[in-house]
């Protein structure tokens, strides 16, 4: 097994001489895909350890149940996570990987992230399967009377569901003014984190979130997977012809400890159809879920760091 040493790429130059010779004779690669990628892009974590919003749990705001039973608190996470993201830009990994999906066609990522950086890097969409949705995406609560979807970038997608700033709140009459006048709007100031306890949390009401543009009745919600929901058919549909379409040369897993089904046994299931394996993460302790073999590769480190590096034997030189 290979291995890196730091983050500013003092990597084993042995593992790296390595991998690139695989990759070079590689034409069916697979690459999962976890937060780590966007780590660099400065976008939060809600998952394990600390994974709060103001008092809760992140994991129990992502249910139906508790979109059924506090929509605007539900809506108001999720306008904070879509402004976040926003705000955020796609680092040299997120380009890397676009630029191998284009360069080699038999190349398939299967990403956890619902954070739009990957689209933003212009991945090409039939290269890339979001396992858990995505956060631009939205879609009518009436999944089988109505069926309306969307892709939609508008931030905030209300304006109720504006991020405060200076204190205003952005359902009062003074942030609906400042929202159609963009010079009042720069004067309101730098924008307040709601994920802090000690922000208020202005009072969004039922009829001023999201609704429905077709039916104009039901509201819409975030078009990720919540906890309790199966994951999207076709998505799984799409990786797994790939996985028996034949060898597969290698499975890159990238910023995830993939050990949460079924990412987690994407790892075995392309190591039963040939491919090496290789993980670029910041943990050390993180490790495909059947354990290493002899031929894998590790990589620690930032992955907007070291995939680019990793890829640039086929994609080149991607700039920062």
């Amino acid at each position: 097994m290979a291995s890196s040493t730091t983050a500013n790429v003092a990597i084993n130059t042995k593992g790296l001489a390595s991998f690139h010779e695989h990759l070079k004779k590689s034409t069916r690669v697979l690459a999962l895909l976890g937060a780590g990628l966007s780590a660099s892009s400065g976008l939060p974590t809600f998952r394990g350890a600390g994974g709060l919003w103001r008092t809760h749990d992140a994991t129990s705001i992502a249910t139906p149940e508790a979109f059924n039973a506090d929509p605007s608190l539900v809506w108001q996470f999720y306008s904070y996570r879509r402004h976040s993201a926003l705000q955020a830009q796609p680092n040299p990994a997120h380009f890397a990987l676009a630029e191998l999906a284009r360069k080699m066609p038999g190349f398939q990522a299967l990403s956890q992230n619902v954070d739009g950086l990957s689209p933003r890097a212009d991945h090409p969409p039939e290269h890339l399967q979001l396992l858990h949705g995505s956060l631009f995406d939205v879609r009518c609560t009436d999944r089988r009377g109505c069926g309306y979807s969307e892709t939609n970038f508008t931030d905030p997608i209300v304006p109720a569901l504006a991020i405060p700033t200076s204190g205003i709140d952005p359902s009062s009459d003074e942030a609906r003014q400042a929202q159609s006048n963009q010079v009042h709007a720069k004067q309101q100031g730098k924008d307040l984190d709601i994920s802090d306890i000690n922000v208020p949390l202005p009072s969004v009401a039922t009829h001023d979130l999201p609704i429905c543009p077709k039916c104009q009745k039901h509201l819409l919600r975030p078009g990720v997977v919540w906890f309790g929901e199966s994951l999207p058919k076709q998505v799984l549909d799409n990786v797994d012809d790939f996985v028996e379409a034949g060898a597969i040369d290698m499975i890159m897993v990238i910023g995830t400890s993939a050990k949460v089904y079924p990412a987690a046994g994407y790892t075995e299931v392309a190591r039963s159809k040939g491919a090496r394996v290789c993980v670029v993460n910041m943990d050390e302790n993180d490790r495909p879920a059947g354990g290493w073999q002899e031929g894998d590769w590790f990589f620690k480190g930032d992955a907007a760091v070291l995939v680019p590096m990793l890829l640039e034997p086929v994609i080149g030189q991607i700039g920062s």
